[in-house]
């Protein structure tokens, strides 16, 4: 059984929504799972004792990458949540119109990979809706559980 936390930012509840199922993916595998809105996290050591951390953000903004606003405090202090050699996975969800499609995604696991994260599972970036996703959101958590 692997200790997982899940942290995720979510302003429409998309992000929440794909949160909430990897949830329940990732219990009925038999791990422990402990789901927090990146509002409520605390920086400090956030990853020490877990197996896998799951970082969950949406995007805005078509000018520049925009965290979704709750998690940009969190990401701000990455250089406290003790990432180094801690397997870690991202998803998030957006808008494939703009620019920078779920660039949030990718800013996160770069910021996770300099902090010497051992990022797996690739990343998961869903267009819109996560229900018209759920096959997809299903396939790559069982990827990222297959990493454990």
């Amino acid at each position: 059984m692997a200790n997982v936390l899940i942290v995720y930012g979510s302003t429409t509840g998309n992000t929440e929504s794909v949160a909430s199922r990897l949830e329940k993916q990732f219990k009925d595998a038999g791990n422990s799972v402990e789901s927090v809105k990146a509002a409520n996290a605390n920086a400090d050591g956030l990853c020490a004792g877990k197996d896998l951390v799951l970082f969950g953000c949406s995007t805005w903004g078509d000018d520049e990458i925009e965290l979704q606003e709750d998690f940009i405090p969190l990401f701000e202090s990455f250089d406290k949540i003790q990432a180094k050699g801690v397997k870690t996975a991202v998803f998030g969800c957006g808008d494939e119109d703009y620019k920078y499609f779920c660039g949030a995604v990718d800013a996160i696991s770069d910021k996770l990979g300099e902090l010497g994260a051992n990022v797996v599972g690739g990343k998961l970036k869903i267009n819109g809706d996560p229900d018209e996703s759920a096959d997809a959101v299903k396939s790559w958590g069982e990827g990222v559980l297959a990493a454990l």
